[in-house]
């Protein structure tokens, strides 16, 4: 069995190995990472050999750890991307380039409609009817999403919402709330099937799934990394948001929300979360926490999308492709049964 990990800001692991009666027999580990001294790779099968497969990424690394020379030097790779890479190789996982992605970049939608083609597309990749796919979103109206499991009152400013023409959307995802208006946002979706993330728990495929983003931010001039759990982030202040959705189907939602500018006063008036926290502090901690892409980039937003998508190309293969009519179709009922009704709304009052 056969597993590859990219260690996200960090390199290649490569995982073959057989099970034999439960237990993992003949592992070869490879790949283009920097190890010293020399004879730690051997050490590092002799761990893996004979452990119990069922054993988690988390397990398996500590085995790896305890099983290395004293003064191992590990550089792209760590003893638990063995793990994760182990993991891969028993769960089967898929490499990124395995797959045929599409990108859907269509006009701008209405903030329901959103959630809902989040859902459809999906599951439709989860059923195998549509391939792995990157969308990236337009809005059509300024909104505030919140997370599937946030309280309504808690979080969002009704009256202030209401004032300045703001919906009120539930994603299926879990997470905080996102303070969306158009043309100051970047939001992506990536509907992929369980096997890219096979091995890996939630955390760990964060950063792996966004892996590509902070590729794409550095070719802008942006040095930026993953914050645990789900936040993009760089010097000079969060950049963005990620939230994550694995579907019974058998597929994996991930969407991530950027700033690319933003009216922070406004935002503080519809959102209740944080208000607390920077009452002495001024609309400026806002700014600084989240700090729009076009401060830190000067470029416009649609050249940081064409790049990001440029991006996403180069390294994994993209070809143009639209929402279905039966997806449309779809979609437009999970808004009317679902997405638009106070039930799904306010479920968490």
């Amino acid at each position: 069995m056969h597993g590859e990990y990219k260690v996200p800001g960090g390199k290649l692991v490569v995982a073959d190995v057989d099970v034999v009666d439960g237990l993992l027999r003949e592992p070869r580990i490879s790949g283009d990472f920097f190890l010293e001294p020399d004879g730690a790779l051997e050490a590092i099968d002799a761990a893996l050999d004979g452990l119990p497969a069922k054993l988690d990424a988390k397990a398996i690394g500590a085995r790896v750890q305890e099983g290395l020379p004293r003064g191992t030097v590990m550089l792209g790779i760590t003893a638990e991307a063995v793990g994760i890479a182990v993991r891969r190789a028993l769960g089967r996982a898929s490499d990124w380039r395995d797959h045929d992605w599409r990108l859907i970049h269509e006009p701008p939608e209405e903030p329901a409609l959103h959630m809902a083609l989040d859902q459809v597309l999906a599951e439709e990749v989860g059923a195998g009817r549509r391939p792995p796919t990157l969308r990236v979103w337009e809005w059509a109206s300024p909104a505030v999403v919140i997370g599937s499991f946030q309280s309504l009152r808690n979080e969002v400013d009704a009256g202030a919402a209401e004032r300045y023409g703001v919906e009120v959307v539930r994603r299926i995802s879990g997470g905080g709330a996102m303070f969306i208006e158009p043309g100051n946002t970047i939001t992506y979706s990536l509907y992929a099937p369980e096997t890219l993330v096979a091995g890996m728990s939630f955390a760990e495929s964060y950063a792996f799934l966004d892996d590509w983003v902070l590729g794409a931010l550095g070719e802008v001039g942006i040095r930026a990394w993953y914050q645990p759990l789900n936040d993009i982030t760089s010097d000079q202040g969060k950049i963005a948001g990620a939230a994550q959705k694995r579907l019974a189907a058998g597929a994996v939602l991930h969407h991530v929300t950027m700033a690319y500018d933003i009216d922070a006063e406004k935002m503080l008036r519809v959102l209740r979360i944080g208000r607390e926290k920077i009452s002495d502090k001024g609309i400026a901690s806002a700014v600084k926490r989240v700090d729009p892409l076009r401060r830190q980039t000067g470029l416009p937003r649609e050249e940081i999308i064409d790049r990001m998508i440029g991006h996403f190309r180069s390294r994994y293969g993209l070809a143009r492709d639209r929402v279905t009519e039966d997806e449309r179709r779809l979609a437009g009922k999970y808004v009317t049964d679902k997405f638009s009704t106070p039930e799904w709304t306010a479920r968490v009052p």
